[in-house]
């Protein structure tokens, strides 16, 4: 048996029986798909609900070049790589772009499954291409950043025909010509002129002082996705809420702040089980107290339900949760 409860940060108790861990690129050629197959990284986007019987892969691929151009560099990166190590070697390099992105927990290979992103910047911003091969076939491939058909925490290889796509390596341009990102709220005290490292260090202390560190209390990061909704939707919303958190996108649509949808509920004292939303951060639902699956599963799904009733808009998960057969559907 495999013991999961350190391979997922949200620390549920989970075991698995069949478990491939690829260290190098020898190892992909050695993996046979089968149906029940699900390739995790560091697991920090990654929730297990309860033992897992499918045959479970583990990307650990490391490695790492860097090419300066005359306007930007070229970075490629190992999809077993730290997210949050490489943004901050980077800026000790001189190369900007990644500061708002700093401290998000998780592999390189992940950013692109889930185009992470945090205070007003996406992953997609910087992909030039994504590297892998289809463990169903043994073919590989290269995605250019259209082909991986990014959209808000989502990408191409969330659909359930790309699940046996396993990403080798991601490929980022980082131009040299760089301003500071500043119009998320979260941003608004630092100098139009900051520079990347304050950027960076600013992020960071905001992430640590809003969100809990999974070290010490289990926790998944923001459990559900901020909605987008039309300005139709939005104009309804806020004649009956005037004070609701928003941020328009650039399309025009308007991004709502989950974790204040939940928090004006009144759900961050709930509890169910040992799970429960953390009293700083409600987006963040935590394993406060051994929690197990079905106490987790029934608190996302009273805080989905509730928020829906007062707000009419349904949260969706940004989390994969998993049963003992695959992706579990809330």
């Amino acid at each position: 048996m495999f013991d999961l409860k350190k391979r997922h940060s949200f620390a549920l108790p989970a075991c698995a029986n069949h478990v491939d861990v690829i260290h190098a690129p020898d190892d992909v050629r050695k993996i046979i798909w089968q149906d029940d197959s699900y390739i995790l990284g560091a697991g920090s986007n990654t929730v297990f609900t309860s033992d897992f019987e499918g045959h479970l892969i583990v990307n650990r691929l490391l490695g790492s070049s860097i090419v300066e151009l005359d306007d930007g560099y070229k970075v490629s990166l190992a999809a077993g790589e730290n997210w949050h190590h490489w943004v901050a070697r980077l800026i000790d390099q001189g190369i900007f772009g990644f500061e708002n992105l700093a401290l998000i927990p998780g592999s390189v290979g992940a950013a692109p499954v889930q185009n992470i992103g945090a205070y007003g910047v996406e992953v997609a911003k910087f992909i030039e291409s994504v590297e892998g091969v289809d463990l169903r076939t043994g073919t590989a491939f290269q995605f250019t950043n259209k082909e991986c058909n990014f959209g808000y925490r989502d990408s191409v290889f969330k659909r359930a025909e790309y699940a046996s796509f396993l990403i080798t390596s991601v490929e980022f341009y980082l131009p040299k010509a760089w301003q500071p990102c500043l119009e998320y709220p979260d941003l608004k005290d630092l100098p139009t002129d900051a520079s990347a490292i304050q950027v960076f260090d600013h992020v960071v202390a905001v992430r640590q002082r809003k969100l809990p560190d999974p070290m010490v209390i289990p926790n998944a990061g923001s459990f559900f996705k901020n909605p987008v909704i039309t300005s139709d939707e939005f104009r309804r919303i806020k004649q009956r809420h005037p004070d609701i958190r928003y941020f328009e996108t650039a399309d025009g649509q308007f991004k709502l702040a989950a974790g204040w949808l939940i928090e004006q509920c009144g759900l961050k004292s709930l509890r169910i089980g040992g799970a429960g939303v953390h009293q700083r951060q409600a987006l963040v639902l935590v394993n406060s107290n051994q929690a197990t699956g079905r106490d987790l599963t029934e608190l996302a799904h009273q805080v989905r339900k509730q928020v829906a009733q007062r707000f009419g808009v349904w949260l969706e998960p940004e989390v994969r949760m998993l049963d003992n057969r695959g992706l579990l559907t809330l």
